[in-house]
């Protein structure tokens, strides 16, 4: 997506902790998610979906999102989740790290920048990507959906991170949060912090909305968090 209405070249924002959302700003998984999600659709049945609408699937929450973007009922949906689970997880692992990305994790760890994970993905799934990655070790906290999704919305695991945060003495003054779609933004500003946005994930237009800036490759946000 295009994002012409935000600036970039803003004042270094000099963080004190930087959350990092997975899917869409650390790792490409858009491909083997929606590839996942249509063999699901297709195996229960339902109308076949563009990849611009089997995209609005990566983000949120995946009951949510069989939920609202494929009418499941509720009823059917813990099958279908299971059934997407299964496919997922046997590819999960080609989803490549997008460029720039953990060279910055790296870079930011190297300063002394405490690093969360704040992923709406089932947490033991994002411990076993960067661990894929070689990635986990930079990371102060890693926190994911819990196991049963009740604590998967953005907000909830935000807040999950800056405890894990807090815990471990990090000054949380300025904080920053860095994902691709309007569920980071409107997860961090329920908690204060502002979010960056990146433009290479998976978000549409206008999901910048609320954005501190958005910016469209890695040395870009790394300007920005230094």
């Amino acid at each position: 997506m295009t994002h012409a209405s935000l600036p970039t070249a803003l004042e270094p924002m000099r963080p004190t902790a930087v959350l990092l959302d997975l899917d869409g700003t650390i790792s490409d998984s858009g491909p083997v998610i929606t590839a996942s999600i249509a063999e699901t659709l297709a195996h229960f049945g339902y109308p076949a979906q563009t990849r611009e609408e089997l995209l609005r699937f990566v983000g949120p929450p995946i009951r949510d999102g069989f939920r609202a973007f494929a009418g499941v009922p509720e009823d059917q949906l813990s099958a279908v989740v299971a059934d997407y689970r299964a496919r997922y997880d046997e590819r999960m692992l080609q989803a490549p790290v997008f460029p720039g990305m953990a060279e910055l994790v790296r870079e930011l760890h190297g300063r002394g920048v405490p690093l969360a994970l704040a992923t709406s993905k089932r947490q033991a799934l994002a411990v076993v990507v960067l661990d894929d990655a070689d990635l986990s070790r930079y990371f102060t906290v890693i926190r994911g959906a819990s196991a049963d999704e009740k604590r998967a919305a953005k907000a909830d695991v935000v807040e999950d991170a800056l405890a894990g945060l807090r815990e471990r003495d990090v000054d949380l003054s300025r904080a920053v949060m860095v994902g691709d779609r309007h569920h980071d933004v409107d997860g961090a500003g329920a908690h204060g912090l502002p979010t960056v946005l990146v433009g290479w994930g998976y978000g549409r237009p206008g999901e910048e909305d609320g954005a501190h800036a958005v910016v469209h490759e890695a040395a870009e946000l790394a300007r920005l968090l230094s």
